[in-house]
């Protein structure tokens, strides 16, 4: 749902164009099928069926270590050169040296500076990090595969989360930051109170997370390592994690953001490179469209359009009854997707409510809208092109690859751990001390790391797809009713506690049977009857998604009717039409250290000085070297924690519940939001 860069839109446009006769892999469809011919060639030496099959049968056996990619019939072993190696090794050792770098200078032993950055993010890094972590491996595999076998329409996926973003910047992240909130699930406890709803969201999350964002990823990440390269899948894997788990677990927040803004810079430079070289290969866009229209296998389904061009390949708004992906659904249906991606989503979210303030968040998101128009004309299109992978260029192309795993791994990892220490833990160990959340929030990240190792085997035995898919379509089936009760939330006053949890209850068995059922009747090939259900057959993913959306809103609000209202005082800086009350009884437990770390380049950040400990910490014994080797690496002080008096506790509740802006920051915002809407506007007239 990440816009199409989440996983479940990703699985809608990959079936719709399964069903037109796409090939099996998309990863196997751009690495294999355009490679080493002459410009302008495109029918393969061999039947797609040929290849494909055989490329299938070489996944499905183990991965040990002196496994060799597999060559099929007509096409020459790829060589991976020293130009090639050279770039991979700078291009670790870069990354491993700015998260290291990132960590020693963040603010790490609080849980708002660990998680929350000490909330001093600057506007460029947070949307940069938006972008990565946004795009995964499997997105880059995902668009370029579909766009390849479907065209252009794929592309909308990405340029619908510019009004998401926005939506994020000037509408929910004022009610986040105004409530003083952490997590999503944190925010639901405070507007509707009690805990079901809370705990709910955070298991829920947690479960998403882990089957279906990692496994995603990692999927992606092994196939294209196992595909292209012939390493060893497991050692390189573990290699991957082991990078990312050291900045991840030492910096928290901090080091993942700066470390997300690099691997943003690298994924799109790197892919400018691959995709200029694509266009001057086929002749630019004039030459695509060309080439692409007459591009047919030699082997095709006979009498069926198995396998040929879409005769609107180049178009976004496709037939709202019979086009794979039909307009309505791409407008409105992935709306509800792309809100609950970018505004309810706690990885996306936790990044903007890092920011220094409301205008760096919502500068940000500006940031993150104009990024995000790029992977229609460096992934999707170059999907599109046949591309020559010259020594270093294949080296370039794995750094890209890399960059988008990483980038999308750790900021699942920081914000799992921040769910699980926030809305868990807290749970379990009421009166938890600082110190020992800081330690259970690092834990997580490594029980997270082994989950992701031991992923590995089970989606490498899926080698028909069919289970990857599958894990893809539950978040599909479990976003609209967030969506639906977030935005009635932060909108309607009147919604209360029982109409939030009894439509989120309603919504969820809605979506569990769609899944079911999509479990029992699979898609059928292409030229093949399709027998499903109507409920599957008829109705496309992106309307099922509005429906239940819509449903999910219609119970939350019959219910919240027939009970009793929440008290208006108890609404303050909750929704949007009382983000500017203040709460009289702001919750600072997590926070109740944080301004002792903080410091701020220009000092505006800057609330309290830090507390003179005097003669205990001279008195104090001084801890062995592999004990302070350890408090650094966790952020941890070995003197007591400084306690804040009432001053200090009221100051700092004044910056981290502020939503002021200064005018002319405002305007630049406001200025810049306008101008990316118009040429998003634009983009989607021209290719529509």
């Amino acid at each position: 749902m990440h816009s199409l860069t989440c996983a479940p839109c990703l699985l809608t446009a990959r079936r719709a164009s399964l069903q037109h006769g796409a090939p099996h892999s998309h990863l196997l469809h751009l690495v294999n099928y355009y490679k080493g011919r002459d410009e302008g060639e495109r029918a393969p030496k061999s039947s797609v069926k040929e290849k494909i099959g055989s490329s299938l049968a070489a996944m499905s056996q183990p991965t040990p270590a002196t496994t060799e990619p597999p060559v099929l019939p007509g096409e020459t072993k790829a060589v991976f050169g020293v130009a090639d190696i050279i770039v991979v090794v700078f291009y670790f050792v870069f990354v491993l040296a700015v998260g290291i770098w990132s960590s020693i200078r963040a603010s790490r032993g609080t849980i708002g500076g660990y998680f929350l950055a000490g909330r001093s993010m600057t506007w460029w890094p947070i949307g940069a990090s938006l972008m990565s972590s946004n795009v995964g491996s499997g997105l880059f595999i995902g668009l370029a595969g579909t766009g390849a076998a479907g065209g252009l329409a794929v592309g909308g996926f990405e340029w619908n989360a510019t009004w998401a973003l926005l939506a994020l910047g000037w509408i929910f992240v004022p009610v986040y930051i105004a409530a003083g909130v952490v997590t999503m699930p944190e925010y639901l406890q405070k507007r509707f109170g009690g805990q079901r709803i809370q705990i709910y969201m955070s298991v829920l999350s947690l479960i998403l997370y882990i089957f279906t964002k990692i496994s995603t990823d990692i999927f992606s990440g092994a196939l294209f390592i196992q595909i292209s390269l012939g390493w060893n899948l497991y050692l390189s894997t573990v290699v991957l994690l082991a990078v990312t788990a050291i900045y991840t677990i030492a910096g928290g927040l901090t080091a993942v953001i700066y470390t997300d803004a690099l691997q943003t810079l690298i994924m799109i430079l790197g892919a400018l490179v691959l995709m200029f070289i694509g266009f001057e290969k086929v002749g630019w866009y004039e030459g695509l469209k060309e080439k692409y229209s007459t591009a047919i296998p030699k082997v095709i389904v006979p009498n069926t359009t198995c396998h040929l061009p879409r005769a609107d390949a180049f178009h976004l708004f496709r037939d709202p009854v019979t086009g794979d992906i039909p307009w309505p659904g791409l407008i409105f249906g992935l709306s509800v997707l792309a809100l609950w991606c970018w505004c309810t989503d706690q990885v996306i979210v936790q990044r903007s409510l890092s920011a220094k303030n409301l205008s760096h968040a919502k500068g940000g998101s500006v940031l993150g809208g104009y990024l995000k128009i790029f992977p229609m004309f460096f992934i999707v299109m170059p999907g599109m092109i046949s591309r020559a992978l010259y020594p270093g260029l294949r080296g370039l192309m794995i750094a890209v690859m890399m960059a988008a795993l990483m980038s999308s791994l750790t900021s699942i990892f920081n914000s799992s751990s921040t769910l699980f220490v926030i809305d868990i833990w807290q749970r379990i160990r009421k009166k938890a001390s600082e110190q020992e959340l800081m330690i259970v929030g690092r834990v997580f990240i490594l029980i997270l790391v082994v989950i992701s190792i031991l992923w590995i085997p089970i989606i490498q035995s899926a080698n028909s797809g069919q289970l990857f898919d599958y894990i893809q379509s539950i978040t599909s089936y479990l976003a609209p009713p967030i969506t639906a009760l977030f935005i009635l939330a932060i909108f309607c006053k009147r919604i209360n506690e029982p109409g939030a949890f009894w439509g989120l209850v309603v919504g969820l068995a809605i979506g569990l049977v769609r899944m079911i059922i999509e479990f029992i009747y699979s898609a059928p090939s292409c030229g093949e009857e399709d027998r499903r259900p109507a409920v599957l057959k008829d109705l496309h993913y992106l309307y099922f998604a509005l429906i239940l959306c819509v449903l999910t809103a219609i119970v939350i609000v019959l219910v919240s009717l027939c009970t009793p209202p929440i008290p208006e005082e108890k609404l303050a800086c909750l929704t949007w039409w009382t983000r500017h009350k203040k709460s009289p009884d702001i919750d600072l437990r997590n926070y109740k250290s944080e301004s002792a770390q903080m410091n701020s380049a220009n000092g505006e950040g800057d609330l309290l000085e830090s507390a003179d400990l005097g003669n205990k910490e001279e008195e104090a014994p001084r801890p062995p070297c592999w004990k302070m080797l350890y408090l650094w690496f966790c952020g941890l002080s070995p003197g007591p924690a400084r306690t804040l008096s009432q001053e200090e506790k009221a100051a700092l509740e004044r910056r981290l519940t502020s939503i002021d802006e200064k005018p002319l920051w405002r305007t630049v915002c406001n200025v810049n939001a306008v101008l990316l809407l118009t040429i998003n506007v634009f983009l989607w007239g021209y290719f529509g």
